[in-house]
């Protein structure tokens, strides 16, 4: 008997053991699958984070790619006239506004080869835009050059024929015709009006003269119309027209196409004491000359707006082309005029002009 419960207790002691010795198994096995599974928590962890590096990264060229300025070039006449300093004036005012995208070189020359030189010296800088000024003859070959070389050109004011090339300007042919219509407005539908015309201009005269022709013809078709040569200066204004007064003993207006010409009419007007001149008109938009409405009550001092503040569209629109923005191929800007009813609105004490 003693022996048979000796035995039972041995085997009781036998599966004892083996039964712990199970659990620690089973334990093992679960901590080792626990740090089995480790590793992909780091890995994936791993990954995420060298993605979101390569994330980072891409912003980062991307905001340094946005923060590189684009180069654009400016060229235009040397500064022999009032009007084409505020050009120049103004070009660099709007880029120097847009300094944090801009950078820019401004060049002025004297003639058509200069400015031909400085085409090239702008392709060495590495102008991605160029907004050309040129009032030389024989430049559509060095433009075509730029847009050749895939830089894309803003020609401002002045049409140039070379096909590719932006245009920016003010409506010539519509500030002719609203000076004719001021003059008939002030005169009436007869008389005799002076028209200066300045051929030096190229087609800004033209187009000018082409409006107010094509308006007096359809408002006023008895006027008399006495064309004289002058030039875009106050010098030319008060030697020209104090020959035409010379000539004439009676002129009721004055087509003028530009602010400083007019300025010159208006000191040979003054000079020769006449007053049979009701109306003067001019183009532009310079400072001195709106000072002068109110001071003149007898005669009708207009200006009808072409304002040298118009090429900072043309910057606008260089950069928008830079920016891969879709712009038209010509912008033409709407004619304001100006006088003594008005003139208070225009001033501006910074203007070069």
């Amino acid at each position: 008997m003693k022996k048979v419960l000796a035995l039972l207790l041995a085997v009781a002691l036998l599966c004892t053991c083996f039964a712990a010795c199970g659990d620690d198994s089973g334990s093992s096995s679960s901590a080792s699958s626990s740090e089995a599974s480790q590793p992909e928590s780091s890995q994936s962890s791993t990954a995420d984070e060298s993605s979101t590096t390569e994330e980072s990264s891409e912003a980062e060229s991307s905001e340094t790619a946005s923060g590189e300025k684009f180069k654009v070039g400016i060229l235009a006449p040397a500064v022999t006239h009032g009007w084409v300093a505020g050009v120049a004036y103004y070009a660099q005012e709007r880029c120097e506004e847009l300094s944090d995208t801009v950078e820019y070189r401004l060049l002025t020359s004297s003639n058509a080869e200069e400015m031909t030189n400085q085409i090239d010296e702008l392709k060495t800088w590495g102008a991605q835009a160029v907004v050309a000024f040129p009032q030389w003859e024989g430049m559509e070959d060095p433009i075509k050059g730029l847009i050749d070389a895939g830089i894309p050109v803003v020609n401002f004011d002045i049409v140039i024929d070379v096909d590719g090339v932006y245009h920016v300007a003010g409506d010539n042919v519509d500030m002719g015709a609203q000076s004719a219509q001021y003059i008939v407005d002030k005169i009436g539908a007869t008389g005799k009006v002076a028209v200066l015309e300045v051929p030096s201009s190229g087609s800004v005269s033209e187009l000018r003269k082409q409006g107010f022709e094509e308006k007096i013809k359809e408002i006023a078709p008895d006027m008399e119309l006495l064309y004289y040569e002058t030039a875009f200066t106050r010098e030319a204004g008060l030697k020209d027209f104090a020959d035409v007064l010379q000539g004439n003993s009676q002129i009721d207006a004055v087509f003028s196409m530009d602010d400083e010409t007019s300025i010159g009419v208006l000191q040979a007007i003054s000079e020769a004491k006449r007053t049979d001149i009701k109306v003067v008109t001019g183009g532009g938009g310079c400072q001195e000359y709106f000072n002068m409405m109110p001071e003149n009550e007898e005669i009708w001092i207009q200006s009808a707006l072409y304002s040298p503040d118009m090429v900072k569209d043309a910057v606008d629109m260089a950069v928008a082309l830079l920016k891969g923005e879709t712009v038209d191929q010509e912008k033409i800007i709407p004619t304001t005029v100006v006088d003594r009813e008005n003139c208070a609105d225009y001033l501006d004490e910074k203007s070069p002009y």
